[in-house]
């Protein structure tokens, strides 16, 4: 019996998501707006119709693991594309970039984030982050409120610097270079909004971003050009380890490269952790047996000891609170790609050289993907319920080659804050409401989070 005859499918035109339903709303709520989008496509290739600039919106895990890993050769990050055209004034060619700048910069520093590596700094980490939170007993002992996004960045900036930078940027200069990158977070956003438009156009946000940039380059230039002189035996700090490197040609780095590939890491190590745990305290203020879980857990894994490498294996609820975190709230929001070559994503040509629009906060929160999205609810990544579910239905460090180097930095440092801090001190909010998002290059909280701490006090055995 012959075979029946089969007819190829020919590939179809993206659906449309026209100009006047897209910018008036992105501007106003663009939050709800991108949710929105991502709804409306029910998972499928649309095209956002923005004027003359008209980039493929991708949201099916699928489609995303075809991106980010299985044809991520074809989809560039495109060191010179619309969107990352306002941000390389910042990063340059650096490890956030892509073609031969990236793999030189992810092939030097690569060796300092592997597993192994991060797990060996644990103790250390933890005692830069105990000596940290021990500054927070006064304020505790007189109900004095905190600001815990302001704690959360001393907390790592010492920690960070401390173990990554060898204390070569002092806890000062790294809390004014994070002022600097909030600075430039939010004063970019108009340009990426509307990514046509001219450098030589002004936009609001202009003179912020380059007084920005200006104090990241009079603050770092003179370390890098300072650390050149004792690479050799400074150990493998970041500036060291760069000075050292080799490109894949066998040459050394220039000082731009040097500095473009610091600044970059002094984002990807600070930014995520500094950000996202603001999020996390108001969510336990809202429900208490979320609370309750991970305060047990942490009680009972840590009691009143230090926190220390074993307790983090057993640390397990922790993680699925972290997880659920960077699930609703992905720093890395926004993820565009160029096509290098034509290609097919769920039966929709994508055209060589089109922008494709990845988002991890759109997928993350889509009712495709996820049960009641909106909810904050942990058990969501019990390794039960998270087997069953796409790789690339969870991406907020990215996939495939350009996943984030700090990933597992990240998950280590957020533990070991949480635990610390909530080994130590209830965490009491003076205003219960989860804060808005405010849509930034990075994804930063509406409002702040102050809170009052009070002491643990445990009944003795």
């Amino acid at each position: 019996m012959a075979a029946p005859h089969t007819v190829p499918v020919q590939p179809r035109r993206a659906g449309s998501v026209p100009l006047r339903q897209v910018v008036p709303n992105l501007f106003r709520e663009p939050v709800h707006t991108l949710v929105d989008i991502g709804e409306r496509s029910q998972g499928e290739v649309v095209k956002l119709s923005l004027g003359a600039f008209r980039p493929y919106l991708v949201t099916r895990p699928e489609h995303l693991q075809r991106v980010l890993r299985e044809n991520s050769e074809n989809y560039a990050r495109a060191g010179d594309g619309l969107h990352w055209r306002p941000l390389k004034r910042l990063f340059g060619d650096g490890i956030l970039g892509d073609g031969e700048h990236w793999r030189n910069g992810r092939e030097i520093l690569q060796p300092l984030f592997t597993a192994r590596r991060i797990d060996s700094l644990v103790d250390r980490l933890a005692g830069t982050i105990e000596k940290v939170v021990d500054e927070l007993d006064e304020p505790a002992r007189t109900g004095q409120p905190v600001d815990m996004g302001t704690v959360q960045a001393r907390i790592v900036c010492s920690a960070i610097m401390e173990v990554l930078f060898g204390n070569k940027i002092s806890v000062p200069q790294a809390m004014r270079l994070i002022e600097a990158q909030d600075a430039i977070a939010s004063s970019v956003m108009p340009r990426l909004l509307v990514p046509w438009a001219p450098t030589s156009m002004p936009m609001p946000g202009d003179r912020a971003f380059r007084q920005a940039v200006e104090l990241i380059d009079d603050m770092l230039l003179p370390i890098v050009r300072a650390s050149r002189t004792t690479a050799e035996s400074d150990g493998d700090d970041i500036f060291a380890t760069l000075w050292r490197g080799r490109t894949e040609g066998g040459a050394r780095l220039n000082e731009r490269q040097v500095r473009d590939n610091a600044v970059s890491m002094i984002a990807t190590a600070t930014e995520t952790t500094i950000t996202v745990l603001t999020w996390l305290w108001p969510h336990i203020a809202q429900d208490e047996r979320i609370a309750e879980r991970l305060y047990g857990e942490i009680d009972r894994v840590v009691g009143d000891a230090p926190v220390r490498r074993e307790h983090l294996r057993e640390l397990r609820y922790t993680r699925q609170v972290l997880d659920e975190l960077v699930r609703l709230y992905p720093i890395g929001w926004l993820m565009p790609r160029s096509a290098v070559r034509a290609d097919v994503l769920g039966g929709v040509r994508i055209e060589a050289g089109a922008t494709v629009v990845i988002s991890p906060f759109i997928t993350q929160r889509m009712s495709a993907f996820w049960d009641r999205p909106e909810v904050f609810d942990p058990d969501r990544f019990d390794p039960g319920q998270a087997r069953n579910r796409h790789r690339y239905a969870h991406f907020p460090f990215g996939g495939g080659p350009h996943q984030c180097i700090g990933m597992h930095l990240f998950y280590l440092e957020a533990t070991l804050i949480v635990a610390t801090l909530l080994s130590r001190f209830r965490i009491r909010l003076q205003r219960p409401a989860v804060p808005g998002i405010k849509l930034a290059a990075a994804l930063r909280p509406l409002e702040r989070v102050e809170v009052t701490l009070e002491p643990v006090r445990r009944v003795p055995a």
